[in-house]
């Protein structure tokens, strides 16, 4: 009775294993439409099949939910990033300016020139820089969709190519889903030969 439970027990979990290894890899595969003779169906992964839509939403759901384009702007324009923005704008306008001022001027004025400068920089520029990021934020949000970005590099992407970047990610929970397969087919399959032996 033990031999047979065991052996019922066994097959369960072979079929719970072998069953949810086959779905892990239809997810993906066949990369194409593969029709099956006499029942006129055909079969494909799940992914493959849906590429274009899973794509779509992905995008979607990136610019919507993780982050948006003024949110990198936002990012890229923080106080800190302004600030070496502003210096690095003084030095090249004051390098400028005093590369195109004639020899004949003496450094005394050369010198009261580039304070005047930096002081109006100092007092206009962190304006002007606001002005330019809130422009920059609307026109960004006009003319560049995020999420058609995510969905066309997606679409891009060669099948294979994807279902290795998928697989690499999310690699030891798939296992994770095989072997519990494998358990809930075995306990399964235990339950099954006490129904059999009790009958």
């Amino acid at each position: 009775m033990a031999l047979k439970l065991l052996i019922l027990a066994t097959i369960g979990g072979i079929i719970g294993w072998v069953t949810n290894l086959l779905a892990i890899k239809m997810l993906f595969r066949p990369f194409e439409p593969v029709n099956i003779p006499l029942v006129n169906f055909k079969v494909q992964g799940l992914i493959p099949k849906r590429k274009a839509e899973i794509a779509k939403s992905i995008g979607e759901t990136v610019e919507t939910e993780l982050l948006s384009i003024e949110e990198i702007i936002d990012k890229l324009a923080g106080d800190n990033n302004k600030d070496d923005i502003l210096l690095m704008l003084k030095d090249k306008i004051i390098t400028i300016v005093m590369d195109k001022l004639p020899p004949v001027i003496p450094s005394v004025f050369r010198r009261m020139i580039s304070k005047h400068i930096s002081s109006i920089i100092d007092e206009e520029g962190d304006k002007i820089i606001t002005e330019f990021i809130e422009d920059t934020v609307a026109k960004a949000t006009t003319n560049i969709q995020l999420s058609k970005m995510i969905e066309d590099r997606i679409n891009k992407f060669e099948m294979e190519e994807l279902e290795r970047i998928a697989l690499k990610v999310v690699k030891t929970e798939l296992r994770h889903i095989e072997i519990l397969g494998g358990v809930l087919g075995f306990i399964i399959g235990i339950f099954q030969g006490i129904i059999i032996l009790l009958l």
